[in-house]
Parts: C-alpha cells; sequence; structure tokens
C-alpha cells in the first residue's frame, strides 16, 4: 500500500472511492491542488469526488498534465490484463531480458541514451515515482500486486481501429478472434502444433500460453517463410492493422493466418495480435521508453556579469522602446478595427516608426495593453491611445517600470506570435483583437524560466534542448493527443516565443537567465520552498518582481542631465537622459540612431516643431548652453536664429484661409513661385493674401516651398501648434484567461477535505435507532444506509438529548428547494421550531427547520 494511504485498514480497496477512503488527508488534499475542477463544487463524500474524479472531461485535464515517463506507464497499464502486478508492468516497459543489444546505449528499440546508462535500470528506479504520480492524481488505485486503472483512463488509452494506442499495440487473441467459429480455430491450433481442445475459451488460452513462451514462439517462426517474417517486423511496432489487395490472402499472409500470428478481422484488413506483438518485442510495450527527461545541451557558458550586462542593456532598451510606441500613440492614435483590434497598415506603420520588425511590434503593443498602459478611448471614433496609468508609470523609476511590464507579461495569456494567423473558423488574428488568448502561456512561460534556472549560472542552453525537456514534461500538453484532436503543438510554440520574448525584456542576456531574474521564481523570506510548475499567488509574485526590480536597479545607469552637440548639427546623448531633457530633446531634434548612446539631428524643421510648441529662440539657446557638455556650435546657433528670423513673418488664418505678412515683397515672391500655382493665391491687400485651401494644407504647402509660416488666431495672435497628448478614460489591465480551475489555496483545502470527511462519514456511518427518553428503541424505517425516518417527537425528544450529552447525530434534510441530503450535526440548541447546531460537513454553524428534518439517528461511533 502507498504511504500515503492511512493506516487504520489493510484490507485491500475495491473501488476508487474505498481506495480515496484510505488515504490520509494530506494525500486527499494533494489530489484536489493537482486537480482542482474536482473541487467545484466540493463534493458530499468520498464517493462522489470518485465519481467526479472519472469523468471523461477531468480525466482528460489530468492526463495531459503526466510526464512522458506516467504517461507511459499508465499506456502499459492499459494494454495489460486488469489488474495488472509490479511485476507485469516493469516488464511492459523494460523488458524481459535486456540481452546483447538490448538495453545498451543508443539502441533505438529502448530509447537508450548515450551517457545516460542502461534504461532497464533506470525504468526501476523511476516506475515507484510515476505510480505515485497516478495514484495522487486518482489515475490508478490499489495495491502494487493489483494496479487498477481508472476506467475512463483506460478508454483513453486502449487502442480501437479508429484511435490507435501511442504503444502501437492492437487487441488482444480474444478481442480480435471474436466471432471466429470454434472449427477455424481447432485449424489455428493444429497448425501451431497444439492440441486440440473442447471449447473456444481453452482454445484461446493455449495460443496465449503459446506466445507468452519465447521459446515456444521462436521454434514456430524458425520455419516462417522469410516473406512471413518480413510482414511480422512491418508490424511489430505499429499500427497493428495491415490489408491485403484481395479477397484471397498470399502464401505468406495465409501461413501466419493459418497459426494464428495474425488474424483477419475483414475481407481485406489483418491485425497483429497483443500477445503476438509483446513477443516479438521481448516484452516491451513502447518502443522507446523514456524514464529520465533528456538533458539540457549547453551552447556556450558566459561568466554571469556579462550575462548581466547584456540583460539590463536590453531591459534599458525594453523601456525605450515602450515608450517610443505610447509617445507616437499619444499624437498619432491608431483607429480600432469595427470587429476589433488594431488594422494591419496601423502594425506596419508602427513598426515602420519603431525600425522593427511587425512581429516583434506586435509583441511590444500587446505588452503594453496587457500592462494596462495601453486602451481603446470611448469617443465616436474609437482609437488606441495610452491610459492614465501610463503618466504615472513614466514617474515611477526604470526598474520599477521594468519590473510592472515583466510581471504582466509572466501572468498573461495573450499570445503575440499568433498576429497574422487564423483562427479554427479561417478568421484573422489581429493585434489587440480577440482571440489572442492561450491558458497555457503563463504556465509554459514560468517553466521555460524555471529550466534555465535550473542550469549552472551563465549557462546559455541550445532552444532544441530546452524544447526537447518541455515536451518530456508535458508530452500531451497543448496537441490534443489525449482526445485524439489533431492540432499543432501549441506548447513548443509558446517555448519558443518564451524564449524569444524573454530575450527582448531582458530576462536573458545571451540566451542564459540572468541573475536578477532568478528572483522571479523563488519564495520569498520565510515563505515555504516553490514547488516547480505551482503557480504563485498575486501578493508573492508582486514581492518576487519588487526583489527582482532591486537588484536590477544597480545594473542601470543613472539618467544624465546632460548632451554632446556637435558641429555637424547633432546631439549625443551618451546614456539614458532625465525625462524633461528627452522630453524637449525629442522636440529639437530628430532621433537619428539609437544604441548605447542616442544621435540627435537638428533641422529646419525640427527647430520649427520646437516654435510651434511654443518655444522662444532665446529659450532654445539657453536650453543647449544649459545641457550641453561641449560649447554650442555656431552653426546651430546660426540654425536658430535663422529659422526663428522666419519663423512667423507669414501668418496663416481662416477666411477660408488667408496669408498675412508686413512684408509684401515676400509675398510678392510667393506669388511669382510657380509651385504656389496649386494654392490658387490672390493678393486682397499689400500685405494679404487669399486661398481656398484650408489653413492646414496651405501651412503644409508653404512649408514644402520652405518657408515658416505660423497659424494665427482670429485675434491675430499665433497659435501654438503643440501636439495634443490623447489619453483613453482610465481602465485596468486585461484579466488572464485561467487554464482552468485556479489552484486552491491551503485553507480552502483543508476546509473542502474536513467537508468531504465529513459528508462521507455520514453517508457510510452505521446508525442506531433513535432513543427517546420513556420510548422504546424503533429501527430505521429505511434500512441499508438510507437517511433516517423517524416522528416529530422522537426527532425532537433525540435532539434535546443530544444537546445534554453533547453526541453527534445523523440526519436526513430536505433544503426549500426539494433536495434531500444526509448531514452529521452536533445539536446545541433546539427551540422555537430550529435546531442550531454545529454541521460537521459544512464545517460550520447552522439553524435548520425541524420540519424539514425527515429523521434522526445515533452514531453507532465517533
Amino acid at each position: 500500500m502507498s504511504p500515503e494511504h492511512r493506516g487504520g485498514s489493510t484490507a485491500a480497496p475495491r473501488t476508487l472511492a474505498d481506495d480515496l477512503r484510505a488515504r490520509d488527508d494530506e494525500a486527499l488534499a494533494e489530489l484536489l491542488r493537482a486537480r482542482p475542477d474536482l473541487l467545484s463544487p466540493v463534493p458530499n463524500d468520498l464517493t462522489q469526488l470518485a465519481t467526479r474524479a472519472g469523468t471523461r472531461a477531468s480525466v482528460v485535464r489530468a492526463v495531459e498534465r503526466l510526464d512522458r515517463f506516467a504517461l507511459q506507464t499508465a499506456e502499459a497499464i492499459a494494454v495489460a490484463p486488469d489488474p495488472c502486478a509490479y511485476a507485469t508492468l516493469e516488464t511492459l516497459l523494460a523488458g524481459e531480458d535486456p540481452g546483447p543489444g538490448q538495453g545498451t546505449p543508443g539502441d533505438p528499440h529502448t530509447g537508450g541514451d548515450p551517457g545516460r546508462g542502461d534504461p532497464a535500470r533506470h525504468v526501476a528506479a523511476e516506475l515507484p515515482r510515476a505510480l505515485r504520480t497516478l495514484r495522487r492524481q486518482a489515475l490508478l488505485w490499489g495495491g502494487d500486486d493489483r494496479l487498477h486503472l481508472v476506467r475512463t483512463v483506460r478508454e483513453l488509452l486502449t487502442p480501437s481501429p479508429s484511435a490507435p494506442s501511442p504503444t502501437g499495440l492492437g487487441p488482444t487473441l480474444t478481442e480480435a478472434t471474436a466471432g471466429m467459429s470454434p472449427g477455424r480455430l481447432q485449424d489455428i491450433l493444429a497448425n501451431a502444433g497444439l492440441p486440440a481442445t473442447h471449447d473456444p475459451v481453452s482454445a484461446l488460452a493455449g495460443l496465449t500460453a503459446l506466445f507468452a513462451d519465447a521459446g515456444r514462439t521462436a521454434d514456430l517462426l524458425e520455419n516462417a517463410p522469410p516473406e512471413s517474417l518480413a510482414m511480422l517486423e512491418k508490424l511489430r511496432w505499429g499500427p497493428p492493422y495491415g490489408s491485403v489487395q484481395t479477397d484471397t490472402p498470399s502464401p505468406p499472409v495465409t501461413w501466419l493466418l493459418d497459426r494464428g500470428l495474425l488474424v483477419r478481422t475483414a475481407p481485406r484488413t489483418v491485425v497483429l495480435p497483443r500477445e503476438v506483438a509483446l513477443r516479438l518485442r521481448d516484452g516491451r510495450a513502447h518502443r522507446e521508453v523514456e524514464p529520465l527527461p533528456p538533458e539540457p545541451v549547453v551552447r556556450r557558458e558566459y561568466p554571469q556579469e556579462a550575462v548581466d550586462e547584456t540583460a539590463a542593456g536590453q531591459a534599458l532598451a525594453a523601456l525605450g522602446t515602450l515608450e517610443d510606441l505610447l509617445s507616437e500613440w499619444e499624437t498619432d492614435p491608431p483607429s480600432v478595427l469595427r470587429s476589433g483590434g488594431l488594422g494591419v497598415r496601423d502594425l506596419k506603420r508602427t513598426a515602420t516608426v519603431l525600425d522593427l520588425p511587425e512581429p516583434t511590434a506586435a509583441f511590444w503593443i500587446e505588452l503594453a495593453y496587457a500592462a494596462g498602459l495601453l486602451a481603446p478611448d470611448s469617443e465616436p471614433d474609437e482609437a488606441y491611445a495610452p491610459t492614465p496609468a501610463y503618466d504615472e508609470w513614466l514617474r515611477r523609476p526604470p526598474h520599477e517600470r521594468w519590473a510592472h511590464v515583466v510581471v504582466h507579461w509572466f501572468t498573461g495569456t495573450r499570445v503575440p506570435g499568433l498576429v497574422g494567423t487564423r483562427d479554427a473558423k479561417g478568421r484573422g488574428l489581429t493585434a489587440l483583437g480577440q482571440g489572442l488568448d492561450r491558458g497555457l502561456t503563463a504556465d509554459v512561460r514560468r517553466r521555460t524560466l524555471e529550466l534555465l534556472a535550473s542550469l549552472d549560472a551563465g549557462s546559455a542552453p541550445t532552444q532544441h534542448s530546452v524544447l526537447e525537456q518541455l515536451r518530456w514534461e508535458r508530452p500531451l500538453r497543448g496537441t490534443g493527443s489525449a482526445v485524439g484532436e489533431a492540432s499543432g503543438d501549441l506548447r513548443t510554440q509558446l517555448a519558443e516565443w518564451a524564449l524569444h520574448e524573454a530575450e527582448l525584456l531582458g530576462l536573458t542576456g545571451r540566451g542564459a537567465l540572468a541573475s536578477y531574474a532568478r528572483e522571479l521564481l523563488l519564495p520569498g523570506p520565510g515563505a515555504p520552498s516553490a514547488v516547480a510548475g505551482d503557480a504563485r499567488t498575486a501578493g508573492e509574485l508582486e514581492a518576487a518582481a519588487a526583489r527582482t526590480a532591486g537588484r536590477l536597479a544597480p545594473l542601470l545607469p543613472e539618467p544624465l542631465d546632460h548632451i554632446l552637440l556637435q558641429a555637424d548639427l547633432t546631439a549625443v546623448a551618451p546614456g539614458p537622459l532625465e525625462r524633461p531633457l528627452a522630453a524637449m530633446l525629442g522636440v529639437l531634434a530628430d532621433v537619428e540612431s539609437k544604441g548605447g548612446a542616442t544621435v540627435y539631428r537638428f533641422t529646419p524643421a525640427s527647430v520649427r516643431r520646437a516654435l510651434d510648441a511654443g518655444r522662444t529662440a532665446s529659450d532654445i539657446h539657453a536650453f543647449l548652453a544649459a545641457h550641453s557638455r561641449t560649447p554650442v556650435p555656431q552653426p546651430l546657433s546660426y540654425l536658430v536664429d535663422d529659422v526663428a528670423r522666419r519663423h512667423g513673418r507669414l501668418r496663416v488664418g481662416a477666411a477660408s484661409s488667408y496669408v498675412r505678412c508686413d512684408d509684401d515683397a515676400l509675398l510678392t515672391e510667393i506669388t511669382a513661385d510657380r509651385r504656389s500655382a496649386p494654392m490658387r493665391l490672390r493678393l486682397l491687400a499689400p500685405t494679404v493674401l487669399a486661398s481656398p485651401l484650408p489653413p492646414d494644407q496651405l501651412l503644409a504647402k508653404l512649408r514644402e516651398m520652405g518657408y515658416a509660416p505660423a497659424a494665427e488666431s482670429a485675434e491675430g495672435d499665433v497659435l501654438i501648434a503643440r501636439a495634443d497628448a490623447h489619453r483613453s478614460p482610465p481602465r485596468t489591465a486585461p484579466e488572464p484567461v485561467p487554464d482552468g480551475p485556479p489552484v486552491p489555496d491551503a485553507a480552502l483545502l483543508t476546509a473542502a477535505v474536513r467537508a468531504i470527511r465529513a459528508g462521507d462519514h455520514a453517508a457510510t456511518a452505521e446508525h442506531k435507532p433513535s432513543r427517546a427518553p420513556g420510548r422504546a428503541p424503533k429501527p430505521p424505517a429505511t434500512p441499508g444506509g438510507g437517511p433516517p425516518r423517524t416522528t416529530s417527537a422522537d426527532t425532537i425528544a433525540t435532539m434535546r438529548s443530544a444537546v445534554a450529552s453533547g453526541d453527534a447525530l445523523w440526519i436526513g434534510y430536505v433544503n426549500a428547494d426539494g433536495a434531500a441530503s444526509q448531514r452529521v450535526i452536533a445539536p446545541v440548541r433546539v427551540e422555537g421550531g430550529f435546531v442550531t447546531a454545529y454541521d460537521h460537513t459544512a464545517d460550520e454553524i447552522r439553524t435548520y427547520p425541524l420540519h424539514r428534518i425527515t429523521g434522526v439517528a445515533e452514531l453507532a461511533g465517533p
């Protein structure tokens, strides 16, 4: 009996419910933690828990979470007789006798891996762990001498023509020969050299015994035609079904059919029986057995300091990319498609602005959305814009801003990698649109980083080895294999994207995990040790992110308050700039290149942009002199003065539009220029030109001609053309889509186990008839474990007696909806037609109307 069973009973369980009843509270809590869907709602008793654990949907979810060896173990039990002994199972996994060529490293038929030793030895060492995994998830029950798979698990993994088993084994001889005439069975016995029998059962037993004996089967095959042996070899590892071209099989096939080595299932279809296949495989159910996960392959080892420096640089670049994205969208917000999401043209435009590939741009857009920094507004023409939370985010230190977005990446379920693909209905998936959530995402991202954390510091593994280990841990997760559905390996794709995105965010550097990122995967001081694969609570993750940010902060450069002006009208920012300096420089100059240092270029258009925003020439000169560590170059001073001198000499207003200038010679120059023909200008007065174009178009045309016009109001004042910073209404970050029910916390598990135990005690406890004072004991009206039924007088009398003695009672109760249940209660007070009692089933004090209690009985035991 497994160690998690309770010590009170040594009898072998007859059902899964009996097996669960024998487990201790810790084992039941572990089951509910591993399969939280069993808790919704909390089962009334252990029988209901066992029934729910055997439903197909719940079993599929549990089987999909098995590692490859636990799954292979379940598959082997599924093709073994029920119940299966431990020794039989070990033979199915490791083979009968690992002789020469079997069990040796690198043997493709045993799954040997050079340097990993003998697979049979690893099977013997790892099989107890695999059985514990299956038992703890209630997929397997019984002792080692009588292993039973839950019926639904066996149905999922048992081979059939429509859904072949992963083992490649076909039906048993009994199943394959169902419907075969007794005479045909006797002919097979005679051809196989076996004595005739009097009935089909003994005939099949004789054939089964023949194929179970390696020596006798070898003698039978010794005289087989070479073509027959070749056919057996083709069907040996599956699929076990073959076809013949005509209704009359060829002599090699006939030879096999006459000896039961093949069985005809249709006029042109034959099958290799399971017993024959196992003999040909030396007793192994799987061609390759994998008791151990594949070892990671380290591509290169780097000093941890180099990894951290690279990752910190990526973290800083990530913040810059997000700021560039959101600053672009706050002045030019893209529209929301009618069907939701971002248009393909807007995605391309944003990728061009950020100088990134479209898939990478989609990642940053989705990350800003997941972090609550971006949302659609509520205007009639809906558009995407930064949220008010973006302004608060900008005011925080860089390491805290980074931690904020990383936490939302870590827990988010939206998959940017799916942008540009199509869903199951053929609809295109767009950035910020519907259909991008995948519940597996957070689990895969966490597990991928945990695998990197398990390596030595500075180790960069190959992507292939990481993906192979993830496939071993969850071979069915994201593939649909457990239910026979055809779909892509989503888990592998998610892992590939997770590795790429972790590098972009600065969680990894050069392919190795940054030291500060390990804090995201470790429990905090005083917290219980984290179990690999367990989800973290929001509070634990926030605390881990704060520790991570604290370790990242010293690696980030301090923001600078200066720039270096150069004679070629450029400025070099040797590092990240303080926010006010960066904002002003972004208006005054254009970014020419980015990297460790950012290069800005001053142009007439950029200087005019600063003047349009309300800055004066003296403001610009003072700004440059205050923030440059080098003298202000004379060409830059001349550029500012020249643009400022010409800025505003022309005034454009609304007539439809007009041009006003105190210098009539300048107006004459404009009208004489052939480039002004599209504007259809005409002279209204010596200092005023009129045009049918709108003011904004007229401004643009004049600027294209090289002039620096300024817009003016109806009162003649210069209009400051500062771009409005668009904001959406306050929006919370989108909630991740959970991958199934949430994992219950310890308090909920304790309460659930207590309630299930109490309900099971109420359903299975022996009870005695009520004994009211002065009345003769009466037997319960409903024998055989049904709810008790007593008269009202007996019920009240028994209740009052239990109040005085403190005994627990077993009652039948019908609620207001007419649903009947059984409960164990300890009465505290009986008055006014109600009984107040501690309900052991619900684990709380409750009050019940006496008229809804069908009967009461004393418990025979504690």
